[in-house]
């Protein structure tokens, strides 16, 4: 997968996805009210390990450095609406942001954006095709990622919007 600043990518998704690809604020607020309320989160993976070169290259740590890695399941009206990736590297989950280590079915998003000094860096985008993602799909699918900034700690959170996701924005 290359990720790359919607700009440069090509082919271009399709209009009704690039709004939701290109958004900056919360997902999980946009899929909550998406989904009528009927949202849930569903973990796949939590655990300690060491996160893929690209991703490594994206945080500037090294590729051996211990991360955590969160894969979940965003569900919108009972169905696989987005999967996501979260790096959390060890460093950035000390002191007053340990507690990002135990938020369980909790939404990260819910979390990141109600601290009043987030911060978040540039959005990449890129197509994935299906053997590049842990659940089965049909097709490509596209996803964002970004870091965000926490109490100045750096995170990625790479998000793909899977097809029952796209086909239900009509």
């Amino acid at each position: 997968m290359k990720w790359q600043p919607i700009s440069r990518t090509h082919p271009k998704p399709d209009a009704r996805l690039r709004v939701w690809l290109i958004d900056r604020g919360s997902l999980t607020d946009r899929l909550v009210a998406q989904s009528d309320g009927e949202f849930r989160v569903e973990v796949l993976r939590q655990q300690w390990g060491r996160c893929r070169y690209d991703e490594s290259r994206a945080l500037g740590i090294a590729p051996q450095e211990r991360v955590l890695i969160r894969e979940v399941i965003l569900h919108g009206k009972q169905q696989h609406w987005v999967y996501a990736r979260s790096i959390l590297p060890a460093r950035s989950l000390q002191h007053s942001l340990r507690y990002l280590k135990r938020i369980g079915t909790k939404p990260l998003g819910s979390v990141l954006f109600n601290d009043p000094h987030l911060r978040r860096g540039e959005i990449e985008i890129a197509l994935l095709q299906a053997d590049e993602l842990p659940l089965k799909t049909s097709g490509a699918s596209w996803g964002r990622r970004s870091i965000f900034y926490l109490q100045q700690q750096p995170l990625l959170v790479s998000e793909v919007f899977l097809p029952d996701f796209v086909k239900q924005l009509g």
